[in-house]
């Protein structure tokens, strides 16, 4: 018997209705080291997580960076630093991922602590995820078809943004889940 997920699909989280998502200063409020990793020194580390990012799998003990997109806090929808559309929809939609964890909504399911249940991970661990985009253009194929967390965007996504009907972005979450056979 393997280990099955008892879940449902649910898409009640509206970031439209969260003033925390909104706003960088209540962000900070629930998230006060956003003091600590907020800053150019920090993100500069960043460097190493993007290159390790592109190469095969981000760095998960630097859970402040998102790689090549950027820095994780605040964590909210602001992203300061708008290189191209789609770096900063990926940076959002990473941010995302790792609010959820924060707030208990999302949890740890790859080592071997998750081999039968799932396990609380407020600290995400990047590696667990892998996303892929489904819209304006989907990446189907290729290297960085489903990309990890922190990848290069500059030459896999090029031309996946264009005016009016390319500026609206969707990506496909694949979550790592270790599991064990009885």
């Amino acid at each position: 018997f393997l280990c099955f997920e008892q879940t449902t699909f649910d898409v009640a989280y509206v970031t439209e209705l969260d003033p925390l998502w909104q706003d960088s200063a209540l962000t900070s409020i629930i998230n006060p080291e956003v003091a600590l990793f907020a800053n150019t020194v920090a993100t500069a580390a960043c460097a190493a997580d993007c290159v390790a990012a592109s190469a095969k799998l981000p760095i998960d003990q630097m859970f402040w960076c998102a790689g090549c997109n950027g820095g994780m806090y605040p964590l909210n929808g602001h992203v300061a630093a708008h290189v191209t559309p789609v770096q900063a929809s990926r940076l959002v939609a990473e941010r995302m991922l790792y609010k959820m964890h924060r707030e208990a909504l999302a949890w740890g399911t790859m080592g071997s602590k998750a081999l039968c249940h799932k396990y609380l991970m407020p600290v995400m661990r990047k590696q667990q995820y892998r996303l892929q985009m489904t819209n304006p253009i989907p990446t189907v194929k290729g290297r960085y078809a489903c990309a990890p967390i922190g990848a290069t965007t500059i030459i896999p996504h090029t031309g996946k943004s264009f005016p009016v009907k390319g500026e609206d972005f969707g990506y496909l979450v694949w979550r790592k889940r270790n599991c064990c056979a009885l």
